[in-house]
């Protein structure tokens, strides 16, 4: 199991009930954490070819989740100081809008000319669902439209595939695995997961309180889990 990382927001942190934002200047550290340890931040994309062609080692996967406009605004740059790309699952019906699925304060999402912008900056566009809803809810119609609707809408914003998928809030079941796999993702990003499935990837959450010693047992706590090296 490769490690991935889970963020959502980068911007202010002092009305964040849902402990999804990681401030500016924290989100640096972190990533110059990663860096001063040899370690390069990637897009599910690039860990996904590396992971077939056998070469892991010292690779990271950065992946933000729910499309948040700050990701353009804040993330991207740091990313790019570093050397890093990353990954950013959008809700492909709320493109320019704010987080309806939320009940914390509203965060504004990426237009489609940040969506595009971010892309041609050599970040992985991928689905966050076409609602944000949690799929294990939606019976087998609306599970498909979901899936394969926000595939579409975002292919024809940034004009190329879309491979990639994550389970809004983490929800996910064997149906809701299996239907992934039949829409033609090439994998899919979880939260929690006891044992390897591309479609069902397990991720670490990171958030405004993970400095350099609870990174280092986040990183620790990885490798036991899944007996591999970071």
């Amino acid at each position: 199991m490769p490690w991935i990382l889970m963020y959502h927001s980068v911007g202010r942190t002092d009305d964040d009930p849902h402990l999804i934002t990681v401030s500016p200047a924290q989100f640096t550290r972190q990533m110059r954490w990663l860096k001063s340890r040899g370690l390069r931040g990637v897009s599910m994309r690039e860990l996904r070819r590396a992971e077939s062609d056998g070469g892991l080692r010292g690779l990271v996967g950065l992946t933000f989740d729910d499309g948040y406009a700050d990701f353009a605004v804040r993330a991207v740059p740091t990313l790019l100081r570093f050397g890093f790309t990353a990954t950013v699952f959008v809700v492909a019906d709320r493109i320019g809008s704010y987080n309806t699925w939320d009940e914390g304060p509203c965060k504004p999402l990426m237009t489609a000319d940040q969506i595009c912008q971010v892309r041609a900056m050599g970040m992985e566009v991928a689905s966050h669902g076409l609602r944000h809803v949690s799929l294990p809810d939606a019976d087998d119609d609306e599970l498909c439209t979901e899936l394969r609707r926000s595939r579409a809408v975002l292919e024809e914003v940034i004009e190329e595939p879309v491979t990639g998928f994550a389970y809004p809030y983490g929800h996910v079941g064997p149906r809701e695995i299996d239907a992934v796999r039949a829409a033609g993702y090439d994998y899919g990003c979880a939260i929690w997961s006891d044992t390897y499935d591309v479609h069902a990837l397990a991720r670490t959450y990171i958030g405004e309180r993970d400095h350099g010693l609870r990174m280092r047992v986040k990183v620790v706590r990885h490798q036991l889990r899944w007996r591999t090296r970071i």
